[in-house]
């Protein structure tokens, strides 16, 4: 963490720039003030760089919404008014995208989804109505006072997360703030403040006036964060994942005595951690689907497990129960379709390696392999690789020697024959013409089948595919 010194520099630096000097003269002449607010001054003192192309500043204000819309025109600039009811106007500077929003309170009044936005006219108490008070600095703008009504410079010395009154007070008007909690954990590394972990465990249920899809992005930005599993094990720990996430903690399996075998929660969470060091070593940028599919991958394994009579522990078709649970959740999330798809199928497919560990597959299992996984080949490999946690050392290096061979395989048949584009030799016209057909249910039969000989033998070339397709032709007729 910077000296405040240094961190006034950075924001003094940020502030005299043209783009955002220009702004704050504006609402200077109009007698409006002006702050630049939230997480650019807590990344100022954390030493996090404050320029770059589309840097988001977000500023606050005395001025309504039409006020600001009256300051800004000048600028001739486009601005976007979809946060109007929450008071909030952008506009994009230089290389700046810059959203102003009147000084302001929300408030849910304890059955409605969604918070009731009053505005206010003080810049203390805009504040103090924040999530934490690392988060409740300011810097007024063009007069560079830097306004910490909360103590959240403290806060950051000593790595805090805490509210800026008290924490019932706080997540009452905002329940989401308790999941922002989770997040800032897995974002900043600041530990959640005793008081406000013990109000979240207090009030975890009413996050269920919180509407899905606001619980859903911050599920998303604590997942792209730099240590997730830290934020979920808030989410756990205070009894926030039962409300919206509760396949995770039901991951937590009573250990028998006589079946010892991991925890499949701690599993997970190791998986995950794993994953993120497989993504940064293949050079690869955060990735939600893949987070996602690595954190619910077990989901299954609860309803399914079961102690067999020598004392051992199976999960049976955990794979294909776990694809239909996340499939179900991340619906109830609001999360896109083909988000939803990519994580059920990587689910559905996590334990196909497995099965190339216990022998050599052929080249056809390894076609397969790679035809099944389509799109979701290279988060298969890292999803696979990651599920290996085990403290077994001779165990874990026979499992990454194989799937080194699997994925050098992977290579050279895609080499030789462009697995990339796995499809039959003969496609959907000449199969018709060969076969006399019309479009119909017969030619994606006859399509299937070369497919399968396909996978089966490698290219086979037009000839032989011909010869094939009019021999299994004459067999069905």
């Amino acid at each position: 963490m910077d000296s405040v010194a240094e961190a006034m520099d950075r924001l003094r630096d940020l502030a005299t720039r043209p783009a955002v000097a220009e702004l704050a003269q504006l609402f200077a002449n109009a007698h409006h003030e002006l702050a630049i607010v939230g997480g650019t001054v807590r990344d100022a003192f954390l030493g996090k760089a404050l320029s770059g192309d589309d840097v988001d500043l977000d500023f606050t204000t005395d001025a309504t919404p039409e006020q600001i819309e009256a300051v800004l025109a000048p600028l001739g600039k486009t601005l976007w008014d979809t946060g109007r009811r929450f008071g909030t106007i952008g506009v994009r500077l230089g290389g700046y995208i810059c959203e102003i929003t009147t000084y302001r309170s929300d408030a849910y009044d304890g059955t409605s989804r969604k918070p009731e936005v009053q505005f206010g006219d003080s810049l203390d108490a805009d504040l103090t109505r924040r999530d934490f008070t690392v988060n409740a600095m300011a810097l007024r703008v063009p007069e560079l006072k830097l306004v910490d009504p909360t103590g959240g410079f403290d806060d950051l010395l000593n790595h805090r997360l805490r509210t800026p009154g008290a924490p019932e007070i706080s997540f009452g008007d905002d329940p989401l703030r308790m999941l922002r909690g989770a997040r800032f954990r897995a974002q900043l590394g600041f530990e959640l403040d005793a008081d406000a972990a013990d109000a979240a465990r207090r009030m975890a249920a009413s996050l269920d006036i919180v509407a899905a899809e606001r619980i859903q992005q911050e599920l998303a930005k604590l997942l792209l964060s730099a240590e997730p599993s830290a934020g979920i094990r808030v989410l756990v720990d205070t009894g926030l994942a039962d409300q919206m996430l509760p396949e995770v903690p039901a991951l937590r399996l009573e250990i028998d005595e006589h079946a010892r075998h991991k925890d499949v929660y701690e599993h997970s969470l190791t998986a995950l951690d794993r994953a993120i060091e497989l993504e940064e070593s293949r050079g690869h940028e955060p990735d939600l689907v893949l987070r996602l599919a690595v954190l619910l991958h077990d989901i299954g394994k609860p309803a399914t497990r079961a102690i067999e009579p020598g004392g051992g522990v199976t999960f049976h078709h955990h794979d294909v129960l776990g694809s239909r649970l996340a499939t179900k959740r991340l619906k109830a999330l609001r999360f896109d379709k083909s988000t939803i798809e990519a994580v059920a199928d990587l689910i559905r497919l996590h334990l196909r390696f497995f099965g190339y560990a216990e022998g050599t597959w052929t080249d056809s299992a390894v076609r397969r392999y790679v035809r099944d996984a389509g799109d979701q080949l290279e988060r298969l490999h890292i999803l696979s690789r990651a599920d290996v946690t085990t403290r077994n050392k001779r165990k874990a290096d026979r499992l990454a020697h194989a799937y080194d061979d699997l994925e050098a395989r992977i290579a050279a048949l895609a080499e030789e024959e462009e697995l990339a584009a796995l499809r039959p030799d003969l496609d959907g016209e000449e199969i018709m013409r060969i076969l006399g057909l019309k479009p119909g249910r017969e030619v994606g039969e006859a399509y299937r089948f070369l497919m399968e000989a396909r996978l089966d033998s490698g290219p086979l070339g037009a000839e032989e595919a011909e010869r094939q397709l009019r021999s299994w032709w004459a067999a069905r007729n």
